[in-house]
């Protein structure tokens, strides 16, 4: 070991050593700041959370990132409208107006700028023009905690499904998921920050043999589908990545002025029927519909609307609203499935919803009812139905006015969520139905990152 006295040194030996000692020292700080400098540019260069949260930003947390999918998954479809085969419509009139169809106007019976004719399988359109008006979007997707995926699943569904067979209905499916698979941001979570809307229930999309009998596509089956969230009309209760979002209605306000003249209006009408019913009876030996019904054509205080084939009046949106403007209470009995579009004309018209079967709400819009469904909505158990043991008359004649009109103004209050703002702009003064499932997609994304 050598020792250096450094009193025997002379100044000017000093000086230099505590130079060279100093110049040590600086070199070293750059090295390693030089180093740290090296591996965070790295980093930021390949990571997707290139910023950390601000307190300072309000959309902290909240980014929405939208894939610039190819034209084939979305505007080519509407430019191939004229192909699509429903039952009882043609739905090129129906993506006027950015999906919402053609207004309501001129009518003699209700009146508002806020009405349209809108075709509920028109959703993927109108979520998709709605979103691009989102407070908190932006177009780096390593600042998103969302990533949106706008393919117009049900419109492509509603093209395929009569008339040809299981390769061609599944073939943009396909091409979908090998796109995104292909996406850097993809990798990052294996998606599990993406969601999408299919504008139909989810059985639409889970075929679950290759046999071209069978319905619907497989797009909920393929392997890159089993992470995303999926919001559809109707939720598998068995898969949790698909969440239940209300049907579109033909209210779509555009500012909390419409909204609350709307409220108002729909509060204060005069109900002269205790309850009403539009709807069509079904084959299947399951459903109650025919009981429904006739319980309705037996009672003076039901107002009934009966639904055939084709075109009529149950496609026609004055005569649904005009039917659940008129009663305190509207039956929502299932349909081919346990939901029903008619649950939310009948709540955004001010009408107390009747319900049978707990799938057709309770158990779906977790993210757009209350709890406490007593609340808003009668339940009537469907087996006492089917076998003629209770009187829908008695039942709802037992509430009160005070009652009836305590549950009316919950579901009134409940309208704007239930409901799809004008897409065109940023509906203002209020939160709908797109900012409700923005939300629920944010925390759950939160849960499962």
């Amino acid at each position: 070991m050598v020792t250096v006295s450094l009193s025997k040194l002379s100044s000017s030996h000093c000086f230099c050593f505590s130079f060279s000692f100093w110049h040590i020292t600086y070199l070293s700080s750059i090295f390693w700041i030089a180093a740290y400098l090296h591996h965070s540019l790295f980093h930021f260069s390949t990571s997707t959370t290139l910023l950390l949260p601000s307190a300072d930003d309000p959309c902290s947390g909240r980014y929405i990132y939208i894939h610039n999918l190819p034209s084939l998954f979305n505007s080519d479809i509407l430019s191939d409208y004229l192909n699509v085969n429903l039952s009882y419509t043609n739905m090129c009139r129906f993506i006027s107006n950015s999906g919402l169809g053609p207004p309501l106007t001129n009518h003699s019976i209700i009146s508002s700028s806020a009405l349209y004719s809108t075709d509920p399988y028109s959703l993927d359109l109108i979520f998709h023009n709605r979103i691009k008006h989102y407070h908190c979007l932006t177009t780096n997707s390593s600042l998103s905690s969302a990533i949106f995926i706008p393919f117009y699943a049900g419109l492509d569904f509603g093209r395929y499904q009569w008339d040809y067979n299981i390769s061609v209905r599944d073939s943009l499916p396909i091409q979908l998921a090998h796109w995104l698979s292909s996406t850097p941001e993809w990798h990052v979570l294996g998606g599990r920050d993406h969601f999408m809307v299919a504008g139909r229930t989810t059985w639409d999309f889970r075929r679950f043999k290759d046999e071209d009998n069978l319905w619907g596509n497989k797009l909920l089956l393929l392997p890159e589908m089993h992470n995303i969230s999926t919001l559809v009309f109707e939720s598998d209760p068995w898969d949790s990545n698909d969440i239940a979002i209300p049907y579109p209605t033909y209210f779509h306000p555009s500012n909390h002025t419409e909204l609350v003249s709307w409220q108002d209006r729909v509060r204060g009408l005069e109900r002269q029927w205790l309850f009403a019913f539009a709807g069509a009876p079904r084959l299947s030996s399951d459903s109650i519909r025919e009981q429904v019904i006739n319980q309705c054509r037996a009672s003076a205080k039901c107002n009934l609307l009966e639904c055939g084939s084709g075109l009529s009046e149950c496609h026609s949106p004055v005569s649904i609203m005009a039917l659940f403007e008129s009663a305190s209470f509207c039956l929502q009995p299932p349909g081919d499935t346990p939901t029903r579009k008619s649950v939310f004309d009948a709540m955004v018209s001010g009408c107390v919803p009747v319900f049978f079967d707990r799938r057709t709400a309770y158990d779906q819009y977790t993210w757009y009812l209350p709890r406490e469904h007593e609340k808003y909505s009668v339940f009537i158990e469907e087996e006492e139905v089917r076998r003629g043991e209770v009187s829908i008359e008695k039942v709802l004649s037992e509430y009160s006015e005070k009652q009836v009109r305590a549950m009316r103004e919950e579901v009134v209050r409940l309208i704007p969520r239930l409901i799809y703002g004008d897409p065109r702009s940023r509906p203002e003064g209020f939160k709908d139905a797109v900012d409700v499932a923005v939300d629920g997609v944010l925390r759950r994304v939160g849960r499962l990152t």
